[in-house]
C-alpha cells in the first residue's frame, strides 16, 4: 500500500519551488532599483506587490495548470499571508527554542514553510476535485465548464 508521499503531486511541488525561486528574484530584481527611487519601506512593497502579481500568474498558469479568475487572484494574498506566519513562527523557534544561528534560520524557516504555502495555495488555485474525478485528475488543466471569468494578463487573445 503506497505511503501519503507516494500521493502527492511531486510536478507540482518542484514546478512550485521553482516559482518561488523565481518570486524571489523578481521581488529583488524589482526592489533593488526601486530602493534608488524610493524610501526602502516603499521600495519593498511596490516589489513585493509585482512579484506577487507575476506568482500568481506562474502558479496558476505553470505550477497548477489552471486558469486565473478574479476570485482567485483576490485570495491569492492569503498563501504569502499564510506563508509570512509560518515562517515567523518557525524562524522564533529555531532561534529561540533550539538555538539556531540568526542568519541561517530564516532559510530553515523558509523550507519547513514550504508544504503548508504548498498546500494553501493549490487549494486557493486548484479547488477540491469534483465527484467523480480520479486522482488522476489532479495534475490535469482546468475543464472549460467553469463558469467564473478569467483573468484577462493585457495580451491580446
Amino acid at each position: 500500500m503506497p505511503g501519503p508521499l507516494a500521493a502527492l503531486p511531486w510536478g507540482q511541488v518542484a514546478r512550485f519551488t521553482l516559482v518561488g525561486g523565481v518570486n524571489t528574484a523578481t521581488f529583488y530584481a524589482c526592489y533593488l532599483p526601486l530602493h534608488r527611487l524610493l524610501p526602502y519601506f516603499a521600495a519593498y512593497t511596490a516589489g513585493f506587490v509585482l512579484s506577487l502579481v507575476g506568482s500568481f500568474f506562474l502558479n496558476t498558469y505553470f505550477t497548477y495548470r489552471t486558469r486565473p479568475t478574479w476570485k482567485k487572484f483576490l485570495l491569492f494574498p492569503l498563501t504569502q499571508v499564510t506563508n509570512y506566519a509560518v515562517q515567523s513562527a518557525g524562524l522564533v523557534a529555531l532561534v529561540s527554542w533550539w538555538g539556531m544561528n540568526s542568519v541561517a534560520a530564516p532559510l530553515a524557516a523558509a523550507l519547513l514553510a514550504l508544504p503548508v504555502t504548498f498546500v494553501v495555495s493549490r487549494r486557493i488555485l486548484r479547488p477540491p476535485a469534483r465527484r467523480g474525478d480520479g486522482p488522476d485528475q489532479a495534475d490535469q488543466p482546468d475543464r472549460p465548464d467553469q463558469t467564473e471569468p478569467p483573468v484577462r494578463s493585457g495580451r491580446p487573445a
